[in-house]
């Protein structure tokens, strides 16, 4: 094959159930990638992540590429070999943290400069060199090169940033290297004008990528606007791509989101959560500071089957939160990527039996559900 392969197996309604291929092996749509930004997914190892379901994960462009370097990182035989990561891993880009830099960077026609945050040094960002880093990396999936429009922004101003990326996005594919499971995504802009929306996706397909991504969201537009956006967006892209939404998000946007076409999701939620002391379960999140947990012997969800949950009480995980123990941030991730992935598989068995929004309607009277005793 050439590129990264994907396959539609089943759909219910918008919903789809997929599976992409790579040269590293292939994932189960809809995928949740936890967050591996430089080359670690945190407070996890390796055979962790996997244990939990996941199949495919993310490094980041930006951090790599300073720190330890892409050149380094393709010396030490890639970054599957270099984080005993064997499986599919996608980087993005680097735009986005680049953008976030606000002072510390100039965007200009031909790419960014930009300050490392690290020790100040300058540095220069392109299409080409954010190709050419991805390739050092081994990244099955490389996403082009873009400008993610901030929120809120005027409509003049958000399609020049859009027209901007699309530029970028054909540089991109001109820099990106073709080999047989190496696949490049191209990123839709145009903040939330539908028409600014379709412009992109017209450009993207004129240009022709393996999968398409859904950039701009999750910067602050609100729920109910990301699910008007993906609803007018998805219907007019691929049906034979798989469809990516970038940086999102919480268990309700996955279930949203998958319910209206996304194929792939990333966000950091369930590994900075399990930092910070927040479980997710299906009864909606748990605060393990909390004092009511200090004497309980049940498990944080008594209907998991993680490692954490089968192991250990809340008791125990109360204990090494409120003593700043490392194993309490390392016992919340592992549970908390544990849920994503089992509702991502519970989301796959229901679109392949036809049964999504029985599944839909069950996850969110769990979740919200005032009449549901929480855990």
């Amino acid at each position: 094959m050439s590129g990264t392969g994907f396959k539609l197996l089943a759909t219910d309604g918008t919903a789809r159930r997929g599976q992409v291929s790579t040269a590293h092996g292939t994932f189960e749509t809809p995928a949740f990638m936890p967050v591996g930004t430089a080359a670690t997914v945190k407070a996890m190892t390796p055979e962790w992540v996997a244990e939990t379901g996941a199949e495919c994960i993310l490094g980041n462009t930006y951090h790599l590429m300073l720190r330890p370097g892409a050149e380094r990182v393709a010396n030490l035989g890639g970054l599957h070999e270099f984080m005993n990561w064997h499986g599919p891993i996608l980087t993005d880009s680097g735009g986005f943290q680049v953008m976030s830099l606000n002072d510390l960077r100039t965007l200009t026609e031909e790419g960014v400069r930009f300050r490392s945050h690290i020790d100040g040094s300058y540095h220069d960002l392109s299409p080409e060199s954010s190709m050419d880093i991805q390739r050092l990396l081994d990244a099955d999936i490389t996403m082009a090169f873009d400008e993610c429009t901030p929120f809120p922004c005027e409509k003049d101003e958000a399609a020049k940033s859009m027209a901007l990326s699309m530029r970028w996005a054909k540089r991109s594919k001109d820099a990106f290297t073709e080999r047989d499971g190496y696949g490049l995504f191209g990123i839709v802009q145009g903040s939330v004008y539908q028409d600014l929306r379709q412009e992109s996706i017209t450009a993207l397909t004129d240009i022709g990528f393996d999968g398409y991504a859904v950039g701009g969201l999750a910067v602050g537009e609100g729920q109910e606007t990301m699910l008007e956006v993906l609803s007018y967006t998805l219907p007019e892209l691929p049906d034979d791509r798989p469809r990516y939404l970038m940086g999102v998000g919480k268990p309700d946007d996955l279930v949203y989101a998958v319910a209206r076409g996304i194929d792939m999701f990333d966000c950091v939620l369930p590994t900075r959560s399990g930092r910070t002391n927040q479980a997710f379960t299906r009864r909606g999140t748990v605060n393990m500071r909390n004092a009511r947990h200090k004497d309980d012997k049940r498990p944080i969800d008594p209907d998991c089957t993680c490692y954490t949950c089968t192991t250990y009480s809340r008791a125990y995980v109360h204990h090494l939160v409120m003593a700043k123990e490392i194993l309490g941030m390392m016992l919340l991730t592992r549970h908390n990527l544990h849920y994503y992935q089992e509702l991502m598989a519970g989301m796959r068995d229901a679109i392949t039996s036809g049964t999504f929004d029985v599944f839909q309607a069950a996850f969110e009277k769990d979740y919200f559900g005032e009449d549901i005793e929480p855990l």
